[in-house]
């Protein structure tokens, strides 16, 4: 077998010998294992750090890693990070062994002198599982505690370990997480994003993450690094999506009625990244067989969606929809409704029309996208029934997600897997994936609407909070027992001024409701990955974990 550090730089080689801690998914010690073997093929869970260096400004040092490094060269993190080693320098207590390997790597890979760090009050915030691979070589998987640290030292980077560093305030770090302006060409480390969206998110102070810290493990699973982030991916795919649109068109075209027809198409001239249009064919190239057929199958799908967003914008009397004024705003009620049913039809004609779906295939499509419909129907029921309901619990909202928002991404994935003629348990394993995949998704848009502004969101920001949604998070608020009087006044009160809105939204904050969401958000993605991982790994699998990633850091 080669030697796979054959050729790379001397001195990083020769650190690949230092002994790391292997850790059980709750972070307990079970063993020992050389730096490279934590780190070369499959790796294994071991236990990391990550330092966050904020100085009188609060501003934050980051670095960008060596080109010479083995793992993850060239591209820009947080201050330091590496891992505790088993030697008694670094200590036997966990907090001692994390402080002590902070402040030694500080001083091997910035040039931080002992004697002043030493000094300095290290604060744990919180720490996380992740892994991310950086080729078909090299993978993180880490338990990382993060901590941060204020200080105004001189720096002086090791060339061999940092290629160069930046004192960044947050709104530039958050710019940079995001991949915007300047960032936009750079790769940011996936662990550094992870630490932003987990406790430094849009709105949260340094002080309120260090006053918020918990021991709990964060599960953010798989974490896509290449090919870039998301929006790249989105691009890269864009020719998936123009095929699906064409086929949209295609079959709106049928309709002949000049109001209707606009009516119909309304909502499509809005934009949309056209997610579940896209999944079928995405699932069939991860199965090898991807063809017409995914097209067609994505567009009548797309076509179904935004059929339930013309009537739950209706039932919800919601004015604002991908920026747009909703259907029933720009028409009338009545046209909506018809639109609506239009729509719903339209599909199922399109999909016995087509002549790249096979005719014993066109059944079990035909039975899995009724089930759809009708599950997301009565799911929308529940929602509706909600309002009225004196209590819901975690359980309630749960199963009315699963059929409200969930069901569309499941049967993408299914039928996808379906029709490229992949087997039972391949299908059972994409159907899972959408599952999984959905029930993510809809917990992050009730935090999205809470976290953006209208014009980011496309429709009213913080509606259901004066329409009384019962999502998770008023679910928590509501059943926490803590006092919240901006959230009450709120809550249900379709008079609630914008300035009550955003009161509310700090009522939630301070009580951990929408954390809670985001963290169960956290579990459906990591299973979502689990899922992925039961199908052999190609680039096209890789589109497909990149989108569930998606799901997670679209808003921090």
């Amino acid at each position: 077998m080669r030697d796979v550090l054959e050729g790379l730089d001397s001195d990083q080689r020769s650190m690949m010998t230092e002994l790391c801690i292997l850790v059980d998914k709750e972070d307990n010690p079970i063993g020992g294992a050389s730096k490279k073997d934590c780190h070369y093929g499959e790796g294994a869970l071991h236990r990391a750090f990550s330092v966050l260096l904020f100085d009188r400004n609060d501003r934050l040092l980051v670095q960008k890693r060596a080109s010479t490094k083995i793992t993850f060269p060239s591209i820009w993190a947080n201050t330091c990070c590496s891992h505790p080693l088993m030697i008694s320098n670094d200590g036997t207590d966990v907090e001692e062994s994390v402080r002590s390997a902070a402040i030694r790597k500080m001083e091997q890979e910035l040039g931080i002198s002992t004697e002043i760090s030493e000094k300095w009050d290290f604060r744990e915030i919180g720490k996380f599982k992740y892994s991310s691979r950086w080729d078909s070589e090299w993978i993180e998987r880490e338990i990382d505690h993060v901590l941060v640290v204020r200080g105004d030292p001189i720096i002086e980077p090791n060339p061999n370990e940092v290629e160069m560093v930046e004192w960044l305030d947050l709104d530039e770090i958050r710019s940079m997480v995001k991949q915007t302006g300047r960032w936009s060409e750079e790769i940011v480390a996936p662990w550094f994003k992870a630490i932003m969206s987990a406790y430094l998110p849009e709105g949260k102070s340094i002080d309120e993450a260090v006053g918020n810290a918990s021991n709990e493990i964060l599960q953010f699973g798989r974490m896509s690094l290449k090919p870039g982030n998301t929006n790249q991916i989105l691009d890269q795919i864009s020719g998936h999506r123009e095929r699906a649109e064409e086929h949209i068109k295609e079959g709106l075209s049928k309709i002949s009625q000049p109001r209707l027809h606009a009516a119909m198409n309304h909502l499509f001239t809005g934009g949309g990244k056209r997610l579940r249009a896209m999944l079928p064919i995405l699932v069939g190239e991860a199965i090898g067989k991807g063809h017409e057929g995914h097209y067609v199958l994505g567009a009548c799908i797309e076509i179904i969606h935004n059929f339930t967003l013309v009537h739950d914008d209706i039932m919800d009397q919601d004015p604002v929809r991908r920026g747009l004024k909703a259907v029933h705003v720009e028409f009338d009620d009545s046209t909506a409704i018809n639109a609506g049913d239009a729509m719903l039809a339209l599909s199922f004609e399109m999909l016995a029309d087509s002549k790249h779906i096979d005719d014993d295939q066109l059944r079990l499509l035909v039975k899995n996208i009724g089930e759809m419909v009708r599950r997301v129907a009565e799911g929308q029921q529940e929602d509706f029934e909600f309002e009225g309901r004196e209590v819901v619990s975690e359980d309630d909202y749960l199963a009315m997600i699963e059929g409200k928002t969930s069901a569309m991404f499941q049967m993408c994935a299914k039928t996808g897997a379906i029709i490229s003629g992949a087997a039972d348990e391949m299908v059972q394993t994409f159907s899972e994936w959408g599952l999984m995949l959905g029930l993510c998704f809809q917990i992050m848009d009730d935090v999205i609407d809470l976290r953006s502004d209208t014009k980011t969101l496309g429709k009213t920001s913080g509606s259901d909070i004066s329409s009384g949604k019962r999502t998770l998070i008023a679910i928590h608020a509501l059943s926490s027992g803590m006092d919240l009087p901006n959230f009450t006044d709120a809550f249900g009160n379709e008079e609630a001024s914008e300035v009550m809105i955003n009161k509310a939204i700090t009522d939630l904050e301070s009580s951990g409701s929408l954390d809670y969401a985001w963290k169960r958000a956290l579990d459906y993605h990591e299973a979502a990955h689990q899922a992925l991982d039961r199908i052999e790994s190609s680039p096209s699998l890789e589109v497909l974990r990149v989108i569930t990633d998606f799901q997670i850091t679209r808003v921090r």
